[in-house]
């Protein structure tokens, strides 16, 4: 758990910071080593670590399958759910504020939680994806309860070009009175990508206004694809 603490203590969070009030998304490279990647996706396969599958085609989701983690969380994941947390809650209080919504989020993970268990939702949604090739996610926004935070992380466990194509990870603004806005991305292994889960607000002429936002990710072409999903808010189910 130290080693990843350090590593992301070590990231510029001013820039990152910034990034995220301008685009609402920011990709930080080097998060995870390659050793670490292959064994989360080694892991997949070991049915103790997670509280359940899902399917996507049964749901209509896309094409692929993933698992959310149960809890306890292992330190690697603990320690990136907490400590990124800790640096983009200002971020979401910021946010709250020109919004003008009156919603503040605690400085520490642990007190989102227990807001989170005292409204029923106390199941993790930590998950991790599997695509094989023509596997591809909808747009959606992972809500989970009336209890959200506003942004999530997602972390690349393969190489594009190398293990898989295609796959690219899509974010959508649904710009007011406009066509949408599609931000196509193609981070590299061990990567994690910063995003809106739900909006984000854009200063305008008279001050500032909600963007609504989607992810989904494109069909892969060939290859296998998997990535680390960390929502920071838990389930009702």
């Amino acid at each position: 758990m130290k080693n990843i603490i350090h590593r992301l203590e070590a990231q510029d969070w001013a820039a990152i910071t910034e990034t995220l009030h301008d685009k609402g998304f920011c990709v930080v490279d080097h998060i995870l080593t390659p050793e670490e990647c292959r064994q989360l996706i080694t892991n997949y396969n070991t049915a103790d670590l997670y509280r359940k599958t899902i399917s996507m085609e049964r749901y209509r989701f896309g094409s692929g399958e993933y698992k959310y983690f149960k809890y306890p969380l292992s330190s690697l994941i603990n320690g990136l759910r907490q400590t990124v947390y800790t640096r983009i809650a200002p971020v979401a209080n910021k946010w709250m504020e020109v919004l003008q919504i009156p919603t503040t989020f605690p400085a520490a993970h642990e007190t989102l939680l227990q807001q989170c268990k005292a409204a029923g939702q106390d199941k993790p949604t930590v998950l991790i994806l599997q695509y094989g090739a023509g596997g591809f996610n909808t747009l959606h926004q992972d809500l989970y309860g009336d209890i959200f935070f506003p942004l999530q992380i997602v972390l690349f466990l393969n190489e594009p070009g190398e293990d898989y194509t295609g796959g690219e990870f899509v974010l959508t603004e649904q710009i007011p009175r406009a066509q949408s806005k599609a931000n196509v991305l193609q981070p590299r292994q061990g990567s994690m990508l910063i995003f809106t889960t739900n909006f984000r607000p854009v200063k305008g002429s008279k001050g500032y206004y909600r963007v609504n936002m989607k992810h989904g990710v494109s069909p892969v072409h060939n290859g296998n694809r998997h990535t680390l999903g960390i929502i920071f808010h838990d389930a009702l189910s």
